[in-house]
C-alpha cells in the first residue's frame, strides 16, 4: 500500500511532499478515532525492547534522526508512529532559511537522497516554545492517573505506564557566525533548551554550512565541547551530550574524536551524519547526482561506510562510549548490523521516506525476534 502512495509522493517536489505527507497525518491524527487507528497499526508491541541509556528510558531503540522534524511541528504524529526517540534540529540561535530551493533531492534507483537545506529551522525562541508546550502536554498526560506512573524532573515521563518518546536536541551555528564564534551559538542553543530536551547532540558535520566540518578539527571540537560541558556540570541535572560526526573522517580524526569524547567525558556519539562521497552510486544516480551537485548524500549507499566507521569507532573507544549508528537502515537486519557492530540504539531518516510509517514496527519486530 505505501508504496503506490510514495509513487504519487515522489510526483511532488521532495521538499514539498515532505511537508503535505506530515501536514496529512497532522490533520490525521487530530481525530481521536483516526489516531487510535494509526497508533493501532503502526505502533510497535511492547515486547521488551525498553533501553536504559544515558539515565533515560527510551521504549524502543529506532529514532528519527535530525533534520526531519527540525522545527519540532509533528512530534505528536512522530510519536503515534511508534518513534522511540526523535531528534528535532539542527537549530541555531537565530532563525534562518537556508540554502536556495530545491535542495533536497532522491535518488530512487539507489533509494538514497541528496540535501543540502543549510540548518533552515524557526531559531531556538520558537522552537523552544513548542518543546514547552510537547512537554506540558507529556505531563499531563503522565499525571492524568496518579496510580499509572511518576514523572522524572522531564527525563522519563510516563503515560499510562509507558515510557513517553524521547526528545532530543541537535544543535549548530548560524551561517553568519564565523567559526571562531561558534562555540557562543551551541552555547546558546544548549541554554535555551536545556529545560525542553532529554539530550543534546553537537552537530558539526552537515556539509551543507560552509566551514562548518572544520570544526571537527580538534581545537575547535574541544573548544565547544568543553564550554558546554562545563556548564553541563554545574548544572543540579546534567543532561546528556553527544557528538554527532561526519563518515568521511580519517582513521587519525576518528581517533581524536575517541580522544576528545573522553577528555570532556561526553556521554556517547551520532555516526553518522550524510556524507560528501558518491562512490557507492549506482551509474544513473551518478549522473543525475553530478547534475544536482553539492549536498550531503543519505540512504542505501551509506550502509557499508557507516558501518565501518562505527565499527572504528566502537574499538578506538574501546566500547566505552555509547553510540547512536545511523546510515543506511531500511530493515530490521540492517538495525541489527548495526546494533551487533556495537551501537547502543539507531536512527532512520532516508529509510523512513522509502520504507513508510511502518519502519519502526517491521524493525521492533524483527529485533525482537533476535534478542
Amino acid at each position: 500500500m505505501y508504496s503506490l502512495i510514495r509513487n504519487l509522493l515522489f510526483l511532488l517536489e521532495a521538499e514539498k511532499a515532505h511537508y503535505f505527507s506530515m501536514n496529512l497525518l497532522r490533520m490525521a491524527c487530530s481525530i481521536p478515532g483516526i489516531k487510535d487507528l494509526i497508533r493501532l497499526t503502526y505502533q510497535p508491541k511492547d515486547s521488551g525492547l525498553k533501553k536504559e541509556l544515558f539515565g533515560l528510558t527510551f521504549k524502543n531503540p529506532v529514532g528519527l534522526g535530525a533534520g526531519f522534524d527540525k522545527n519540532a511541528y509533528y512530534l505528536r504524529e512522530l510519536e503515534t508512529l511508534g518513534f522511540g526517540f526523535v531528534e528535532i534540529g539542527t537549530v541555531t540561535p537565530l532563525p534562518q532559511e537556508g540554502n536556495e530551493k530545491p535542495r533536497l533531492f532522491r535518488l530512487p534507483a539507489d533509494q538514497a537522497l541528496i540535501n543540502r537545506m543549510g540548518f533552515n529551522n524557526d531559531g531556538v525562541k520558537d522552537i523552544k516554545k513548542r518543546l514547552e508546550e510537547w512537554k506540558t502536554t507529556c505531563e499531563g498526560r503522565g499525571t492524568r492517573d496518579e496510580g499509572q506512573g511518576t514523572r522524572d524532573e522531564g527525563r522519563g515521563t510516563r503515560d499510562g505506564g509507558k515510557s513517553r518518546m524521547i526528545i532530543g536536541g541537535n544543535i549548530g551555528k548560524n551561517k553568519i557566525t564565523p567559526n571562531e564564534d561558534a562555540w557562543k551559538d551551541y552555547e546558546t542553543c544548549f541554554n535555551e533548551l536545556f529545560d525542553v530536551v532529554d539530550y543534546f547532540v553537537v552537530n558539526v558535520s552537515s556539509p551543507n554550512t560552509p566551514g562548518l566540518r572544520e570544526l571537527q578539527e580538534k581545537d575547535s571540537l574541544l573548544k565547544i565541547l568543553s564550554t558546554l560541558q562545563q556548564n553541563n556540570q554545574q548544572r543540579q541535572h546534567p543532561k546528556p551530550l553527544l557528538l554527532k560526526i561526519a563518515p568521511d573522517l580519517t582513521d587519525g580524526q576518528l581517533k581524536d574524536i575517541a580522544h576528545i569524547a573522553a577528555t570532556v567525558k561526553l556521554d556517547g556519539l551520532v555516526s553518522s551524519n550524510t556524507t560528501i562521497s558518491r562512490e557507492k552510486l549506482s551509474s544513473p544516480s551518478k549522473q543525475k547526482s553530478d547534475a544536482i551537485g553539492m549536498g550531503g548524500l543519505s540512504g542505501l549507499p551509506l550502509k557499508e561506510s557507516s558501518n565501518v566507521v562505527l565499527k572504528k569507532l566502537v574499538e578506538y573507544t574501546e566500547g566505552k562510549i555509547p553510540i547512536i549508528a545511523s546510515g543506511g537502515i531500511f530493515t530490521g537486519d540492517d538495525a541489527k548490523d548495526k546494533l551487533d557492530l556495537g551501537a547502543a540504539l539507531v536512527q532512520v531518516w532516508t529509510g523512513f521516506i522509502y520504507e513508510g510509517p511502518g519502519i519502526v514496527k517491521k524493525i521492533s519486530k524483527k529485533l525482537n525476534r533476535t534478542t
